[in-house]
């Protein structure tokens, strides 16, 4: 399993997450060196290679990222780098395995509380939307792709409010619904994760809801997603998709829509079998038929003002 890989379970992961008793001591000494080494082109790709490797172990790495001087714009020099070779596509496995890299120091500094909202202020996202946009199916692209939702993901998951106004100025939620149709499964269960983030906000659901095209589109990838998964299921993925459903159903106008649409497979005995195990989710699906299975109360917001 790669580090994206390992990053993305992490992520999406509801259950408890076991941390290690004992830290192996790091010598502070070589995370400054190799900091100091970034800045130059001829030392920067080991430097980026030690400092993933311990992002895990130096609580304030992040901090130490951002404020230390031309750290970022070397970051930034890894990414733009590698856009000539998006399109056409010819990204190598070593080109992407660095830039990898370089990511993962910007998810350390996405994470952190210290330098999350400097890095939103910055709009650095906006350099990974590029990754997002590519369709190869080759193993270099599916990591480079799987690395930088990852580092959405980490921006969303510490359900910040100023995280979701920032993301909805953009463009992710048409580029997460393109993921979720057509990327491997590990991609797809982030960039779901990110969408069922986004939902779970009220001005999220609201921003979803706004218009009858944004909803349908959501509903109609979710709606595929389910018919894939009967056919090839994946309990982990599936969790994700009815809790961004049952999440739907709280809005009243997208709640009278899912009754009309809901696919069938939720509604029957489909993924018995894939859900024995996953409580929460069989919570979450027996919730979502009772709420679609409730008389419509209409909402005073979507009512007309005036009678014609």
């Amino acid at each position: 399993m790669n580090m994206a890989q390992q990053q993305a379970r992490m992520m999406t992961s509801t259950g408890p997450v076991t941390i290690p008793t004992t830290i192996p001591p790091v010598d502070r000494d070589k995370i400054y060196q190799w900091i100091i080494q970034l800045t130059s082109p001829d030392t920067r790709e080991n430097a980026l290679q030690e400092l993933s490797k311990k992002r895990e172990v130096v609580p304030d790495l992040a901090p130490m990222l951002w404020h230390s001087f031309g750290t970022v714009a070397a970051l930034l020099q890894e990414i733009v780098n590698i856009y000539p070779t998006i399109n056409p596509p010819h990204l190598t496995a070593h080109q992407s395995n660095r830039v990898c890299n370089a990511l993962a120091l910007l998810q350390c500094v996405a994470s952190h509380p210290e330098t999350r909202s400097a890095f939103l202020q910055a709009h650095i996202p906006l350099f990974l939307y590029p990754f997002l946009h590519t369709v190869s199916k080759t193993r270099p692209f599916e990591y480079l792709r799987l690395t930088s939702l990852g580092v959405i993901g980490a921006l969303v998951k510490t359900d910040e409010q100023e995280v979701i106004n920032f993301l909805l100025t953009t463009e992710i939620i048409p580029l997460g619904l393109r993921i979720m149709e057509s990327g491997s499964e590990l991609s797809k269960t982030v960039a779901t994760f990110i969408l069922q983030k986004i939902l779970l906000d009220e001005t999220g659901l609201s921003y979803i809801c706004q218009t009858y095209e944004r909803f349908s589109h959501v509903a109609m990838i979710l709606g595929k997603m389910v018919l894939h998964l009967s056919k090839e299921p994946s309990a982990r993925l599936l969790k994700h998709v009815v809790r961004c459903y049952l999440r739907l159903s709280d809005n009243p106008r997208a709640r009278e829509a899912l009754r009309q649409c809901l696919p069938d497979q939720l509604k029957d005995s489909t993924f018995a079998n894939c859900l024995k195990d996953d409580n929460s989710t069989k919570r979450w699906l027996m919730q979502l038929q009772q709420n679609l299975e409730a008389p419509g109360v209409p909402d005073p917001r979507s009512m007309p003002l005036h009678q014609q």
